[in-house]
C-alpha cells in the first residue's frame, strides 16, 4: 500500500483550514500531520515532525508563506493557497507544486494533489502561470448548521457583518456563518467582490444603481463608508467624489 502524504495546514483564517481539513478527508493519498495559524509555528513544527506536503497560506502576519518558504533550508513540496494571484508568479519560481487561488473546488484541490504526487507534471503547474489569468473557481464552503454549506460564488449579491458573523444573502436565502468579514473577503474573487463599508461586501455586478453615500442591489439600499469611496469609483471605473 502506497503510504499516505502527511499534510501541514497553514493558514490564519479558520474557515480557510476548516475547507482545508474537508478536502483532505475526503483524499484518501492523504492526511493530516498538523495545522498552523502562522508560519512562525509552522516553522516550529517542520523541526520537530516529518511533513510530505505543506499547504500554505501566504498573505499571513508576522512572516508571509513566501518569506516561509525561502527560509526552509530543505522544503517539502509546497501548495499555495491564496487569494491573491499577484503572487503566483513568485510562488512558482520557488519551486511550488501548485497555486490554488480561493476559493477553489474540490476537483482543483485534487488536481494540485496529483501534481504532488507525480512531480514529472510539473511543467504542467507552470503552465499554471498562464491560466491563473482566467481561472474562475465558482463555488466555496462556509461551515453554518453544523456543516460545510456550498455557497455558489456568482449567486452571492452582497455580505453583510454581525460581529463575529456574517450573513451571505443569496437570491432565495440568507446564510449565516461563524467567521468575520475579513476573512470571508480574503476567501472572495477580488476583480468580483468589494468591501463598500466596514459591514458590507458587495458584488460588483450585482449593483444596479448608486449616488454618493450608497449602492443599490434591487431594491436593497448599502451604504458607503468614507474610506470606501474613492476605491469603488476605481472599480466602477467612474468617479465619486466627496
Amino acid at each position: 500500500m502506497t503510504p499516505k502524504l502527511r499534510c501541514l495546514l497553514v493558514d490564519d483564517e479558520p474557515p480557510a483550514l476548516d475547507i482545508l481539513q474537508t478536502y483532505i478527508e475526503a483524499t484518501p493519498m492523504l492526511e493530516i500531520a498538523g495545522a498552523c495559524h502562522h508560519a512562525m509555528a509552522a516553522f516550529e513544527f517542520i523541526q520537530q515532525n516529518h511533513v510530505d506536503l505543506i499547504f500554505l497560506d501566504i498573505n499571513m502576519p508576522k512572516l508571509t508563506g513566501i518569506d516561509f518558504l525561502r527560509a526552509l533550508p530543505s522544503p517539502p513540496k509546497v501548495i499555495f493557497t491564496t487569494a491573491h494571484r499577484d503572487y503566483a508568479v513568485d510562488g512558482f519560481d520557488l519551486g511550488a507544486v501548485d497555486y490554488l487561488l480561493k476559493p477553489y473546488s474540490l476537483d482543483r484541490f485534487l488536481r494540485a494533489v496529483h501534481r504532488a504526487i507525480n512531480p514529472e507534471q510539473k511543467h504542467q503547474a507552470v503552465a499554471n502561470r498562464e491560466s491563473l489569468a482566467t481561472e474562475n473557481e465558482r463555488f466555496l464552503y462556509v461551515r453554518a448548521d453544523r456543516k460545510m454549506v456550498k455557497i455558489m460564488v456568482e449567486e452571492i449579491r452582497y455580505i453583510e457583518s454581525l460581529k463575529d458573523y456574517v450573513r451571505i444573502f443569496l437570491p432565495e436565502k440568507q446564510v449565516i456563518t461563524k467567521q468575520t468579514i475579513t476573512a470571508l473577503e480574503e476567501m472572495l474573487p477580488e476583480h468580483d467582490f468589494m468591501r463598500i463599508h466596514r459591514s458590507f461586501i458587495v458584488a460588483l455586478n450585482k449593483i444596479d444603481s448608486y449616488n454618493l453615500n450608497s449602492v443599490f442591489i434591487g431594491k436593497t439600499e448599502l451604504p458607503i463608508g468614507p474610506l470606501y469611496k474613492h476605491e469603488l469609483a476605481k472599480k466602477l471605473n467612474t468617479h465619486i467624489r466627496p
